[in-house]
């Protein structure tokens, strides 16, 4: 079992990606493509084949998705719930640096989404120059080193003291388009320990390709270790002979791609994400029967009506309140006359149903009386990396495993 190392971890959509094992629904794993992902199937749903990989570590200063991914793991038994730190990577690293063991060994894979707030197109777009600290916390005086826009150095310097065989971080597509970001950031990667990475030019995924039902882009760095690295390896994936991004599984376009490939699924729309779910006054679960109650507002932010033939809207962490909605009236110009003419209300999205689009298990507990709120179950699910997107990126080096690295 290879061990990962996981930062700004959230409510776990990394870490249960990177394990597999879980539930999504049927759609959402191409069979041609990938027959020997599907460990079973269970009427719509099949839970997906384990990968290899286990968790050992994970981190994050977000208390409700401390909660959350505790509820999830300890759920599955797992003794390891422990694992889980919630102090911030800065004051981690400072830590380790200064004599105490924070960060385990024998780690095989880093994992992280550092925060994209300063990178996103939907903020203020203060890139390195965050207004915020460590901690999320407004602080104009913060050391430039230590503000959140930077705190992938913080990710670098964990990787620099555990020395991974293979390192993934992720954030937004805004990133590629705020000045020379992405090559400062590929820069800063490749070079811990000296030149001791090879980090391949970063890559956007759009999750809708690989099953997931929203139009959700990422995009992902992926450093090797050179020590650990076969002979000639680098030269196969500069000359393409190595792809280390997966392929996609789904036509995001529903028509012929370049290279005409036959054997793409069609995209898992919405109308099939929320298969099977009940309305919110007809379900016994928590999450379901949840949702924002804010008013419609003709103009601004999650106006719209999602699109039951289609992507999913992108699920945002700060919407506040205002996630799209479900189904709209008719004087508001709402597409689904059918179901409320059945009786269906106008409402905004379920927790339940954003947590469908980001492909979390159904068996993910977001609300509990006490214990995890609507409105922080919300904020979880839309700060995290969809599962099924994580699965197929680490099923891909799972799989290249011993093509890339020398044996121990």
């Amino acid at each position: 079992m290879k061990k990962v190392l996981s930062l700004f971890s959230g409510c776990g959509g990394m870490d249960i990606g990177f394990e597999g094992n879980f539930h999504v629904l049927k759609e959402c794993v191409n069979a041609k493509k990938h027959p020997t992902w599907i460990k079973a199937v269970n009427n719509d749903r099949v839970l997906l084949a384990d990968t290899g990989f286990k968790t050992i570590f994970s981190n994050d200063i977000l208390k409700e998705a401390a909660k959350a991914w505790k509820l999830y793991f300890n759920s599955l038994n797992d003794n390891n719930i422990d694992i889980y730190k919630t102090d911030s990577i800065v004051d981690l690293v400072k830590r380790h640096k200064s004599g105490e063991k924070i960060f385990p060994e024998n780690v095989d894979i880093v994992t992280g989404g550092f925060p994209c707030q300063d990178f996103s197109l939907a903020g203020k777009r203060k890139g390195f120059s965050s207004h915020k600290n460590h901690l999320g916390k407004i602080d104009e005086n913060i050391p430039t080193s230590e503000n959140r826009g930077c705190l992938y150095m913080w990710m670098r310097e964990v990787i620099s003291i555990t020395r991974p065989k293979v390192f993934f971080a992720e954030n937004v597509k805004g990133l590629v388009s705020l000045g020379d970001a992405k090559k400062i950031i590929e820069s800063d990667f490749a070079s811990i320990d000296g030149d001791g990475y090879f980090v391949f030019p970063a890559k956007i995924l759009n999750a809708g390709e690989y099953g997931v039902p929203q139009k959700r882009e990422r995009i992902i760095f992926i450093g090797l270790n050179r020590s650990y690295l076969k002979p000639g390896v680098i030269e196969k994936i500069e000359n393409n002979e190595i792809d280390l991004y997966p392929p996609i599984t789904h036509n995001i376009n529903n028509k012929s791609t370049l290279f005409d490939d036959k054997d793409l699924y069609p995209i898992v729309t919405t109308r099939i994400a929320f298969k099977g779910l009940k309305e919110p006054h007809l379900s016994s679960d928590l999450a379901q029967k949840a949702y924002s109650k804010a008013k419609f507002i003709k103009k601004g932010q999650g106006s719209t009506e999602v699109n039951l033939d289609g992507l999913g809207p992108t699920i945002r962490a700060e919407h506040h309140g205002n996630i799209e909605f479900r189904r709209l009236n008719k004087e508001h110009c709402g597409k689904y006359s059918e179901e409320i003419n059945l009786g269906c209300i106008e409402r905004r999205l379920t927790v339940r149903e954003c947590a469908r689009i980001q492909t979390f298990p159904d068996e993910y507990e977001f609300v509990k009386e006490g214990v995890l709120s609507a409105s922080s179950a919300y904020k979880v699910i839309g700060n995290a990396v969809p599962p099924l997107l994580a699965y197929n990126i680490a099923k891909h080096i799972s799989e290249l495993w011993d093509v890339l690295f020398k044996k121990d």
